[in-house]
């Protein structure tokens, strides 16, 4: 509702006194002209360059109109043969803004997550391939009227706020704009018999008495019904479709057409009009076959003027509407007049008040998670949940509220200080909970509150209006005597402060801290004071927390800051008396985390410390507590929590250390017991939906945070890519089933954390999902307006039907769908907003359906339903929301609406529930909700309840009626206070709001033994496997995804050959890859530059150039490089490819390569270079070479391809990002870097090349940024980019910035250029973009000023995986490969507006592959918590499973004696120690164990494949079943050591003088091998051998022991191989029968890794010097391969021994075993 100056309607124009221009400005040619056919001034706004000539409202984009009007009344006129736009920024509720463009230029419909673009047609009847074009001769006066929150809903599904700013930009007239909540009809204004609002005098258009408004002005709404509504008949001023023309086609198209048609002469009274799925009609008056719908509407005298609903009727009135297909099974019913009229008698409301009463709150946190506090007596923690402060006891666990607050508690998020709202304080009586005084704050954003010791004093800081920094001091002694908060003093400065603590031991002494400053305060004479404290070198720091010690002098302060350092402060003396660097990153050759103090080096933050009399508690961002004396000498506790620490505070004994984490953990460590307890958890996004079950006492939540939780039990499953949308659980058996964002819906079982069955029948995202009361049926819904029906009686669901447009596509939200409680009628909101379906649940048949479409004469707009309900029966009524705030109470056989319950606005009713015994109706309205006595009949009373601080999404009573929830930002769980022979309540178990403890023991003593992360009290986050295939609708337990891991290879070398490189290796995003045309150069057909189609195409694997051939699929690999390949550069006749490579050693240069594309060989060797070489670019003619250095060479150098010698080298005096040779001149090249632009002539004499430079900096209009990218454009323009994002274009002639514009928010790294008309932007952001630049050169000989502007369009965006390295497009620009710096490469489609990925790895360190039995697939895994099954034929990701926040260490596949084939499994071990198993056909997680406290670094399946032997980091090995998940025993001998090999094979090489079938060994990290025979069906494990070895002198890495490996040899089962031990580099060959080594092998280095060739007498090994060797045991030769950009830390022969797997790093390499 729209504040009150701006009702009825606003003058814009003249409110902002537009005359004036002081509130509004105009740029180019704007005028004021008298038009004559208004006969009044208007304004003329004309220009050939649109975004040069505008007016703008309000004046600087800092300031906003805050107009809250549904519509905007454009008046205006386009000029005849001109374009013209008009530019609307729209805010939402949640604070973003959108930009609504309406232009002649545009051809058709786009929309971006900020951008709607809107195409005008000015020429009716236009065809539309036509649809854009300038304005035609003669066009008329327009009034363009915008539903501004249609828009919004329609298009991006958000919120209207508010109308931030308007430009209006050439060519046209325009008169004024109005914004109001009526809807005004200009054409209708002149007709007296028909009800609509007639448009005011100010507003309308002048018409010749006698003629029609529409033969001299045209009307436009929009958007109007037609297209919302295609099968409907067109109302309001929206004018009628063409003769002859379907109703509904024309209309399809959504854009703007100025029509001028005369509108429906029909007079009858719109009461009497049906509005059914067909073009209006007049109602018939003939009694239906089926059923009498006649509905009677009587009225008292005291409620003819309006009920309860605030509508308007007439005594008397009747309403009759019959269906013209009344004869089918369906019955439509119009409902827009009530069959019983409420009365409005006096409210009484009903007994108890309050009749709800908060009993429990699931969440934690507010605008933020930093704040949670001790009670003085440590018997509670305080903390804020949101807009509730909850108070909980430590012992019993019950939660005590104060309520009061209507917004977050806590720091609000960085936004403008105009737009905040004042912070508001209250102070608190702890004991009783009452509010004792409420004040505001003079700043408006509060960081940082803190008491004195004798709660008499308050200070609080903060920011005001300006942005400055406030402090304030309250006297609060009188607040708990009747008094008020009393401001002592108050003082402004600009230092930043973080957080401010009155000091221990004088309550007038204060200290803050912030970023670059320690300040001391101190409270005097009524004025507040303070003074820095000398930081000397570290002044530059930002300080995060602090806290005073706790002694009698209380001189002594603890800072703590992001950087690592602790600082301890002199209060007395105001310095820093000691700094102390904790937590420093741990380094990569480091096995154990270093405690102790370090002088410099990076170190982890620090996010906030708390001290006692003895102790410091600190919790840093890397997610640990630590517990340390006062001296720091050594760490006495160490725990690691869930996520980043956010805040900690000791007890006031000292004794438990209580934390927070933000990812909404609340806990604390008990430090005499060493155990760490959870006391909270939370979703860290608003949730979405809820379901609750109680028989079991579960509830289940999802949330925007990706996450579905089961709160009794403590499941968490976890989708990365896709987001959980509705939730239900089954009545009867022990699962419940989740719809995502990707249209999947799935099934779980709740008895073991697994995913049962997966469906996949809907194309858009899961809206509402529903089952049977009595479990025999399942009902799912989706955006596209699908439903979908399952059979859920069996344990696994399958799928009845899918229907088609049954429900609305609008997002409504999970209740616009819903069941009856005895399981016949189904009830959806569809198939559009303006009506509900009532269905049979057996066979999906219409039974009725009912239109809400009833007219609002406040607003002038059709109703429409939000959500459904049914109430208990008998009767059975259906309950229907509408966005008019009321709730019709439907008759659910004949659609009769029995009473209408009425909401007070704004509070739109978007979800309800009604008690089993029907007692209660409970609704929610933004953040509160309602409880309504649904039994009266004379005027339901309601109790509103408030708590939530974001709108409710969802509602429900639990099964008894004796408690009910509501969800939103949290999870608010009520009790109700009616006694039970009352609301007739059924006993129930109900749910626990209390949530379960976590305990973690055993925190260690010792710096380098630091304590388990907290365990779970059942089995945590197991992970939704993510990415379905192309077109796949069928069932399953998984996700398959076809991403190539790269195409084959024919390049030769003896012994092995690369057959594929997994992955694309771009190494770090800034200064070191190419940029964006040079990176991934290519000739080919599609992509690159226009020379000849030869299908190259090139990118970087590590050390390797991977070439490939695009018409073919074939690879060849180019070796020679020492070191990881930076840079790429294609010549431009695609004959040379030069790369470069960072130097060897610190004595060496970097090595440039020269390429003969043709022949795959290098031509030329170029040294120079000292560090690395950032950037390659060839002339245009192709005769020069300029390479650039990064920042620490500092070095410009250019080379001669004809010679191959160095023509010239410039040092360089700042640094430079890019380079690239003018394409007009050969002579010519241009750097941009630091502020500036640079370029370089080449002035050649005789045989020496000069270079003279010219240097440009940026303008003041750019202001001061680092350019990070360059591209050039249309002569003479240079386009380049900037590390804040701006996008700037140069006049290189004229040696200026002429334009720029704000094109991202982060690190533009690279441009690319076609035509002249199509720009691509990527940036760190990870966003790609597309921008159309044909009107730049225009703009330039215009000679306009630096701007952001208009003159620039965005065509499309995408969001890849990672930031934007590297890209190359085909010169039309719709389509090319881009690169990121995860590693992946992506086909990118800008006409489908699509990606898909064309080479990926994993992101981080692969530790694993593993075959199947066939050798038809492999899986891998990786530190970032990924499982991924490929298909070895084709190198396609077949499936991949993902555990977030754990890395995955180890694999096996089953043997193929476990069971069939389509039953395989995949083992894999995490860090966490737990055991995870994959089933590769249902593509599901089957079992998930957690027998190891440490991480798990090796795991086998026994030869029968029914036992899992595992190996942890701490030495332990535990023998567990597969099927079961029970543990059969822990074997402990290794125990101190990590498990480096575990391996399992049959006792078929006698039996070495012990009993079994299998035959296992284990190596540990002491040099210590064991040998087994077991037989795990008897339970029989015995020791075979024992070997041990002693440790090998390590001098190059002191304190790291290599792996020790061992493997049983295929030639020979009674040989073992091991590298690793002894005190040589060698492999040794230990015979089990004569007990001793029988032969070796030396190695040059340390061995990393090993693997024995399964057929041939092969052994493979892997070095830390990135070598492979390739060793025949049989002959004894010996091959070395390189390759290798990292240590080869594995290598693993396939099945078939013709592959052989190596990895390094992230880089995976697949060679061909060549030979005999």
């Amino acid at each position: 509702m729209s504040p009150v100056w701006q009702h009825p309607f606003l003058n814009v124009f003249r409110h902002f006194k537009v005359d004036e221009w002081k509130r509004s400005t105009k740029e180019g040619d704007v005028a004021a002209v008298t038009d004559k056919t208004l006969k009044c001034s208007v304004y003329r706004v004309r220009g050939s360059i649109s975004a040069a000539n505008y007016i703008q409202l309000p004046k600087t984009s800092t300031q906003s109109l805050g107009l809250t009007g549904r519509y905007l009344y454009v008046l205006f006129r386009p000029l005849p043969t001109k374009h013209f736009v008009i530019h609307l920024d729209v805010a939402t509720e949640d604070s973003q803004v959108i930009r609504l463009s309406f232009s002649s230029l545009y051809k058709e419909v786009k929309s971006t997550a900020t951008w709607l673009q809107f195409p005008f047609v000015c020429e009716p009847g236009a065809p539309r391939k036509e649809l854009a074009g300038v304005a035609p001769p003669g066009t008329r006066w327009t009034c363009l009227q915008l539903d501004l929150p249609d828009l919004l809903l329609v298009y991006l599904n958000r919120r209207h706020s508010h109308l931030k700013s308007v430009r209006l930009c050439a060519s046209l007239l325009v008169r004024s704009l109005y914004t109001s909540d009526l809807c005004f009809d200009p054409g209708e204004a002149r007709r007296a018999k028909l009800s609509v609002t007639p448009i005011p005098r100010e507003m309308a258009f002048p018409v010749p008495k006698g003629e029609s408004w529409h033969d001299h002005y045209v009307h436009i709404r929009f958007p109007n019904d037609r297209w919302k509504r295609p099968s409907e008949t067109v109302q309001g001023g929206c004018p009628p479709p063409e003769a002859g023309e379907p109703v509904g086609q024309q209309a399809s198209l959504p854009c703007l057409h100025a029509l001028s048609v005369k509108p429906l002469q029909d007079s009858a009274s719109p009461v009497a009009r049906k509005r059914g799925p067909t073009a209006s009609h007049r109602a018939s008056l003939a009694p239906s076959p089926l059923l009498d719908v006649s509905l009677s509407c009587r009225r008292s005298e005291s409620s003819s003027a309006g009920g309860p609903s605030g509508r308007s009727h007439k005594p008397g009135a009747q309403v009759e509407a019959t269906d013209e297909h009344a004869a089918g099974d369906a019955l439509h019913v119009s409902a827009c007049q009530p069959a019983v009229a409420p009365t409005a008698p006096e409210a009484t409301s009903f007994l108890p008040d309050p009749i709800l009463r908060l009993k429990g709150a699931i969440g934690f946190g507010g605008h933020s998670t930093t704040w949670a506090l001790w009670t003085r007596d440590g018997a509670a923690v305080v903390y804020p949940c949101h807009a509730v402060i909850v108070v909980l006891s430590i012992d019993t666990q019950e939660q005590r509220f104060f309520l009061g607050h209507t917004d977050k508690v806590g720091t609000p998020r960085p936004r403008g200080a105009q737009a905040q709202p004042p912070s508001m304080l209250r102070l608190w009586d702890f004991r009783t909970g009452r509010c004792l005084h409420l004040f505001r704050s003079p700043g408006h954003a509060v960081c940082s509150l803190s008491f004195s010791d004798s709660r008499e004093l308050l200070c609080g800081v903060g920011k005001d209006c300006r942005g400055r920094t406030v402090a304030v001091v309250w006297g609060t002694e009188q607040v708990g005597r009747g008094g008020e908060a009393a401001v002592l003093a108050k003082a402004r400065t600009n230092v930043h402060v973080q957080a401010c603590e009155f000091a221990f031991s004088e309550e007038t002494r204060m200290a803050s801290c912030g970023r670059g400053s320690v300040r001391l305060w101190r409270l005097r004479g009524g004025g507040l004071r303070s003074c820095p404290v000398n930081l000397g070198e570290h002044q530059a720091l930002e300080f995060t927390d602090l806290a005073f010690r706790q002694d009698q002098d209380g001189q002594t302060l603890y800072v703590c800051s992001r950087s690592g350092h602790i600082l301890e402060v002199d209060c007395q003396r105001m310095a820093v008396r000691r700094a102390r660097r904790l937590l420093p990153a741990q380094s990569p050759g480091d096995s154990l985390p270093q405690k102790q103090n370090f002088p410099s080096g990076p170190g982890i933050a620090i996010s906030s410390l708390s001290v006692s009399q003895t102790t410091c508690a600190v919790g840093s961002e890397d997610g640990f507590l630590r517990l340390w004396p006062l001296d720091f000498s050594a760490m006495l506790l160490e725990t690691e929590l869930e996520g980043p620490v956010s805040s900690v505070r000791l007890s006031p004994d000292g004794l438990r250390v209580l934390s927070t984490t933000s990812s909404g953990l609340l806990g604390f460590l008990d430090v005499a017991s060493r155990e760490y307890r959870v006391l909270a958890r939370s979703h860290t996004a608003p949730v979405l939906a809820l379901a609750a079950e109680c028989s079991r006492g579960q509830l289940a939540t999802v949330s925007q945070d990706c996450t579905v939780r089961i709160w009794d039990q403590l499941y968490e499953f976890t989708s990365r890519e896709e987001a959980p949308c509705a939730v239900a659980f089954h009545p009867v058996q022990p699962t419940f089933f989740c719809g995502f964002s990707s249209g999947a819906v799935r099934s779980f079982n709740l008895e073991a954390p697994e995913v049962l069955v997966e469906h996949r029948c809907h194309q858009g995202a899961i809206t509402g999902l529903v089952a049977s009361p009595d479990g025999s049926l399942l009902f799912s819904s989706c955006s596209r307006g699908a439903l979908a029906q399952y059979h859920s009686g069996a344990p696994h669901c399958r799928v009845l039907r899918v229907a088609a447009n049954v429900v609305c596509q609008a997002c409504l939200g999970p209740g616009a769908l819903a069941v009856s409680g005895d399981s016949r009628l189904l009830a959806v909101v569809g198939p559009s907003k303006n009506t509900v379906t009532v269905m049979d649940t057996a066979s999906l048949d219409e039974l009725l359906r009912v239109d809400v479409s009833t007219l609002d004469p406040a607003g002038g707009r059709l109703d429409s339903a939000m959500a459904v309900c049914f109430g208990p029966a008998p009767p059975a009524h259906l309950l229907v929301s509408t966005f008019s705030n009321t709730v019709a109470v439907l008759d659910a056989t004949s659609g009769r609406v029995v009473r209408e319950l009425s909401c007070v606005p704004p509070a739109v009713c978007s979800c309800l529930a009604v008690s089993e015994d029907g007692r209660f109706l409970l609704t929610a309205g933004h953040r509160a909700i309602r409880l309504w006595d649904y039994l009266a009949e004379a005027g339901p009373t309601c109790q509103v309840f408030i708590g939530h601080s974001e709108p409710v999404r969802a509602v429900a009573f639990i099964p008894g009626q004796r408690q009910l929830l509501s969800v939103g930002d949290a999870v608010f769980l009520w009790d109700i206070l009616a006694p039970p022979e009352q609301s007739r309540l059924l006993p129930s178990s109900g749910l626990r709001a209390r949530q379960p403890e976590d305990t973690v023991s055993e925190a260690s003593e010792l710096p380098q033994q630091p304590a388990p992360a907290p365990s779970q009290a059942s089995p945590p986050q197991p992970s939704i496997c993510t990415r379905p295939p192309e077109g796949y609708d069928g069932e399953g337990g998984g996700c398959r995804a076809r991403h190539r891991w790269g195409p084959r290879s024919t390049l030769c070398s003896p012994g092995l050959r690369v057959f594929r490189a997994a992955g694309w290796a771009g190494p770090s995003w800034h200064g070191c890859l190419p940029p964006l045309r040079q990176a991934c150069g290519a000739a080919a057909d599609g992509l690159g530059h226009s020379s000849p189609p030869t299908g190259f195409f090139a990118y970087t694997c590590g050390r390797l150039v991977v070439v490939e051939d695009l018409h073919s699929g074939a690879q060849q690999h180019w070796l020679g490089h020492p070191r990881e390949i930076s840079t790429l550069a294609l010549s431009h006749d695609a004959q040379v490819l030069a790369s470069a490579s960072s130097r060897i050693s610190a004595d060496s240069h970097c090595q440039i390569r020269l390429w003969d594309v043709p022949g795959g060989s290098c031509r030329q060797l170029l040294f120079h270079h000292d560090t690395a070489v950032q950037a390659l670019a060839f002339s245009p003619d192709d005769r020069l070479l300029v390479t650039l250095g990064d920042c620490r060479d500092h070095t410009l150098a250019l080379w001669s391809l004809a010679t191959h010698e160095l023509l010239s080298s410039v040092p360089l005096p700042e640094p430079v990002h890019g380079v690239a040779f003018n394409p007009w001149d050969a002579s010519k090249l241009t750097c941009v870097g630091r502020g500036a632009v640079t370029s370089w002539l080449l002035q050649q004499r005789g045989g020496s090349v000069s270079l003279q430079v010219h240097r440009e900096p940026t303008p003041e209009e750019v202001g001061a940024c680092e350019l990070t990218s360059l591209c050039f454009g249309a002569a003479p323009l240079l386009y380049c980019g900037s590390h804040t994002g701006r996008l700037c274009v140069w006049d290189m002639r004229a040696d200026r910035c002429f334009l720029a514009w704000e094109a991202d928010d982060g690190q533009i790294g690279g441009l690319l250029l076609s035509g002249g008309e199509r720009l691509v932007s990527g940036s760190n952001t990870r966003r790609l973009r597309l921008w159309a630049v044909g009107a730049v050169p225009e703009l330039r000989r215009k000679g306009s000023s630096a701007r952001s502007g208009g003159s620039v369009f965005l065509e499309g965006e995408l969001t890849l995986d990672g930031a934007v390295v590297s890209a190359v497009f085909h010169d039309s620009m719709d389509m090319g490969v881009v690169g990121t710096a995860a590693g992946t490469l992506w086909y990118v489609s800008w006409a489908e507006g699509a990606s898909t990925r064309l080479v990926s790895g994993h992101r981080s360190q692969v530790n694993e592959v593993v075959f199947s039995p066939g050798g038809s697939r492999c899986a891998t895994c990786s530190n970032d918590g990924s499982l991924r099954v490929w298909s070895l034929a084709s190198m396609e990701l077949l499936i991949q499973f993902q555990v977030l926040s754990q890395s995955c260490l180890c694999l096996a596949w089953s043997p193929p004696s476990c069971g069939r084939p389509e039953q395989q499994q995949v083992a894999a071990g995490y860090g966490d120690g737990t055991l995870r198993v994959f089933s590769v056909s249902r593509m599901a997680m089957e079992l998930k164990m957690h027998p190891h406290p440490a991480a798990v670094t090796a795991v086998v399946f026994s030869a029968d494949g029914q036992t899992l032997l595992s190996g942890d980091k701490e030495g332990l090995v535990a023998v567990s079943r597969p099927r079961t998940g029970v543990t059969l025993r822990v074997l402990r001998d290794h125990r101190g050591a990590p498990i480096c090999t575990i391996q399992s094979t049959r006792k078929e090489y006698g039996d070495f003088g012990a009993e079994g079938a299998d035959l296992w060994l284990a190596a540990s990290g002491d040099q210590r091998v064991s040998v087994w025979a077991s037989d795990w069906p008897q339970n029989h494990c015995e020791l075979v051998d024992w070997l041990s070895f002693p440790a090998p002198a390590l001098t190059e890495v002191p304190g790291c022991l290599p792996p020790s490996l061992a493997a049983f040899c295929p030639w020979d089962g009674a040989l073992l191989a091991c590298v690793g031990l002894g005190l040589h580099h060698e492999v040794l060959f230990y015979s089990l029968r004569q007990k001793q080594v029988v032969e070796r092998i030396p190695l040059p280095f340390l061995a990393v890794s090993m693997s024995l060739s399964p057929r041939a007498c092969l052994v493979a090994v892997g070095f830390a010097e990135q070598m492979l060797r390739l060793v025949d045991c049989a002959s004894g030769a010996v091959q070395d391969f390189a390759g290798h950009a990292d240590s080869v830390q594995l290598c693993r022969f396939s099945p078939s021994a013709r592959l052989l797997f190596t990895a390094a790093h992230t880089q995976i390499l697949m060679w061909e075993v060549v030979g005999p």
